[in-house]
Order: C-alpha cells, then structure tokens, then sequence
C-alpha cells in the first residue's frame, strides 16, 4: 500500500474533494490530508488576506464556508504541511491548488496540481481555443498570465465553486462559448464532476476538470 498526503491551502480534511479524487486512484493508496490553515482561527485567518501585488487564492474551510487569502502569507504554512506529510509516512505528497508556486523543500517525490493541469491541458488542447474558468474576478488576469506559455489562445471568465447552485458558473461557460471557446477548463481544485457537467450543458463544449486530471496524473505515481 502508497500513502499519499494531500496538502490544500485551506483547512483539512477536503470531505468536498478528496472523495471524488479517490475515484481515479489505485484502490491500493492510502491518503492523508493536511492544510495550511489547519487550527487557525477566524482572526489568523482574515489576516492572510492578499497583500497588493500578491497572487489571490481561494480556498474551502473545514466548516463548508470559503475564504480568499494571498500566497505569500501560507507558503511557510504550506512546508510545514509537507514536512508534516514526510514525517507522516507520505510516498508521494501532492498540492491539490491549480495556483502557482515557488519550489518547496522534500524528500519524496513532491506533485502540484497547477504544472499538471497546465501540461495536461496543453496536451489535450493541441490548437484549439482555450475557455478558462476561474474561481475570482480578480483572479482573470492571474489566469492570462499563468497560461500564457501555451500555444493555446485562451478567453477568462469567473464563477466561484465555493457557493451554492451552478447558475454563476453556467453564464461563464455560455460567455466563453460565445467567444469562440473550443474547450473549457475548470482551473481550480474546487470544482466538482456537477461543475463539469454543468459547464458542459450549458456551452456544448468539452470540459477539462482539474481534479480529474491531477487525480490521473498523480495515480501513476502511487
């Protein structure tokens, strides 16, 4: 049996993902969660707010609720979670956020969702015009940055999947798909197999699903 740790930027465990993911690995691994805003209160946690210039991130809490935060304040967070894993008995340690970050220290083989995303969609895109759905308005520009390495034309739209109902991101899949979309990507952990299909009923266009693919990716390795 593997042990894979799963590390996310909010509080463990992710009852809203982990589950799903585990459908696409082996049956043989085992999983074992951190985060980095595991034992914060409400006030620690309002103060990692994104400072101006830092990239935003948003992330679930343990309670179902959701809450925006900057990188900078939870990489230090975000090692001791990985080191705690390590120490743990973790084979593999993966970092289920498709946003991106700078090279953590490890000792076992270390996977982030964003690289695999980017290098799977890249792959599975091959020419073809990029829809990308992100979690924050004030995260499109993130998104046009954070792809732009690709040789895929991409168009941003937003619609949180840490609220209630599909209706947000339904108006984002049908903009994208108006503006000449080919595919779409759900670019962040958070979004669900509904997500997916949502998406997909209402532009008529294939849908990437994060989790689908870091889940399938990091399966090979476990």
């Amino acid at each position: 049996m593997s042990v894979l740790g799963v590390v996310t930027i909010g509080q463990s465990p992710r009852s809203d993902m982990v589950p799903e993911m585990i459908e696409w690995l082996p049956a043989s691994v085992e999983v074992r969660e951190r985060g980095a805003l595991d034992g914060l209160g409400t006030a620690e946690i309002a103060a990692l707010a994104p400072e101006p210039g830092d990239e935003t991130l948003t992330t679930r809490l343990r309670d179902g609720s959701s809450v925006v935060i900057g990188r900078a304040g939870i990489l230090p967070r975000l090692q001791a979670a990985i080191d705690l894993l390590e120490e743990d008995g973790a084979d593999v340690v993966l970092i289920v956020c498709t946003g991106e970050f700078p090279p953590f220290r490890h000792s076992r083989p270390l996977l982030l969702a964003g690289p695999l995303l980017t290098a799977g969609l890249s792959a599975l895109a091959g020419d073809s015009l990029v829809g990308v759905v992100c979690p924050l308005a004030e995260q499109e520009q993130q998104s046009y940055e954070k792809f732009a390495h690709l040789e895929q034309k991409i168009k941003v739209a937003w619609a949180t999947p840490y609220q209630p109902g599909t209706s947000e991101l339904a108006s984002a899949a049908r903009k994208l798909a108006e503006e000449g979309a080919q595919l779409l990507v759900l670019d962040c952990m958070g979004y669900t197999q509904e997500h997916r299909e949502t998406a997909a009923a209402a532009s008529g266009l294939p849908v990437v699903l994060s989790r689908s693919v870091v889940a399938r990716l990091t399966a090979e390795l476990t």
